[in-house]
């Protein structure tokens, strides 16, 4: 998840540094004579605002811009100018307390951090794997950094978008863009840190991918979900026309598929494809949503233009079970319980009940939804809209309360859940 770097004067607290040193700035504080008082949300929620990263604790708001948040959104890493140099720093989410901040040479910004919370990758400028290809490069340079400072200088000869780190912080997962001045379509490969070099992923098998067997996608990187143990990187992509996966290349079987996850094992560093049958691909990328239940046993795709859903085992990659709800329109978003699975679109909320993979029911909102996270007790069910967030009875759809909150881009989960 990155943050944007646009400011935005709507922003009601900021997390800014100056001096090395960094500082929380009230630009529109709850309880001013002009606004009215916040309204307290029950769970703190890590959203993204226009203004960057947002933490949303009871009444309180903050946005920390150019920053990257851990998997359990307890901390996040953030940067800012300092001269010609960057100033870094951890903050603490539930506290705003941050560490002293280091100075790194030249202009970074956080892209990356590992599963364990400790390490980020920092590039000289923003990008994301699911945001769109990177402009033409021959070089790119990574920095891989802590609250003590730098670990790693990268320089990499191609044209490289930070992904993950491995479970063992030894390497850096890359999407490698191909051409590099020109990039039209892209591979994963590994970064080993203590050599910088890149190389090939290993197969489910554990052996090496052989040379000429590597995948190159050309599609759409939709949305990338981490499992809740935080071994696996689940990746949604869309429009892969004549895409053959490593395992029919290694056979010499043709495949052509226009839609699968892309699962990666941060410890094993192998990566497989599970393949979603037609219509998923078909549409609009940004019809398509995925989620993982809170067990981490079931994934879930639904793609609202078709109405599409599947549902895959993590435990074999397989996808078991497919439905087909009701259609939809507009960019979809989801998020799973242990019995129901919850689709947003447009301005309708529809529940699919997961015992029959069956449409339950649809509750309306009242702006287009823009992100959906269950609360960890799965009893109410946030709703990202327009400059505001509503929380509704999971079982109902009742809605329960409303918290305006302005610049408000989408919904990122609960502090504290990984």
């Amino acid at each position: 998840m990155t943050a944007r770097t646009t400011i935005s004067r709507r922003t009601i607290l900021t997390v800014l540094a100056g001096t090395g040193a960094a500082a929380l700035v009230g630009c529109d504080p709850a309880g001013s004579r002009n606004s009215p008082p916040a309204v307290a949300i029950p769970d703190a929620l890590l959203v993204e605002l226009d203004a960057g990263l947002g933490v949303l604790r009871g009444a309180d708001r903050r946005t920390i811009p150019r920053s990257a948040a851990t998997a359990d959104g307890l901390s996040a890493y953030a940067s800012a100018p300092e001269g010609a140099d960057t100033a870094f720093w951890r903050i603490d989410t539930a506290t705003g307390r941050s560490t002293a901040a280091v100075t790194l040479s030249g202009r970074w910004v956080p892209q990356v951090v590992s599963a364990n919370g400790t390490a980020v990758a920092l590039t000289s400028n923003e990008v994301d794997v699911t945001t769109g290809r990177p402009g033409g490069r021959d070089v790119t340079r990574v920095l891989i950094a802590d609250v003590s400072g730098v670990r790693h200088r990268l320089e990499l000869r191609g044209n490289f978008v930070p992904e993950a780190f491995t479970d063992d912080l030894a390497g850096l997962f890359v999407l490698e863009w191909l051409p590099a001045g020109s990039p039209d379509r892209y591979r994963v490969r590994v970064v080993d840190l203590a050599t910088g070099v890149p190389g090939p992923l290993h197969t489910r098998a554990k052996e090496p991918i052989p040379p000429g067997a590597e995948e190159e996608m050309r599609g759409d990187g939709r949305q990338a979900v981490l499992a809740p143990d935080r071994t696996t990187l689940y990746t949604l992509y869309t429009h892969q026309p004549d895409h053959q996966h490593t395992r029919q290349l290694v056979s010499g079987r043709p495949g052509n598929v226009h839609a699968f996850v892309h699962t990666l094992n941060l410890a094993a560093l192998w990566a497989y494809c599970i393949d979603l049958p037609h219509p998923f691909g078909a549409a609009s990328a940004g019809g398509h949503a995925m989620a993982i239940t809170p067990d981490g046993g079931r994934l879930f795709v639904a793609d609202v233009t078709s109405g599409a859903v599947a549902e895959a085992a993590a435990e074999d990659l397989t996808v078991r079970r497919t439905a087909t709800l009701p259609r939809g329109a507009g960019t979809a978003h989801a998020a799973a319980g242990r019995d129901r699975l919850f689709v947003g679109a447009g301005t309708t909320v529809r529940t699919v009940d997961l015992a029959r993979l069956s449409h339950a029911s649809d509750w309306p909102v009242r702006e287009p939804v823009t992100g959906l996270v269950l609360s960890p007790d799965g009893n109410r069910l946030y709703v990202g809209q327009t400059g505001a967030v509503s929380w509704h009875d999971s079982a109902t759809g009742r809605e329960l309360g409303r918290a305006a909150v302005p610049g408000l881009v989408g919904l990122h989960g609960v502090v504290g859940r990984a």
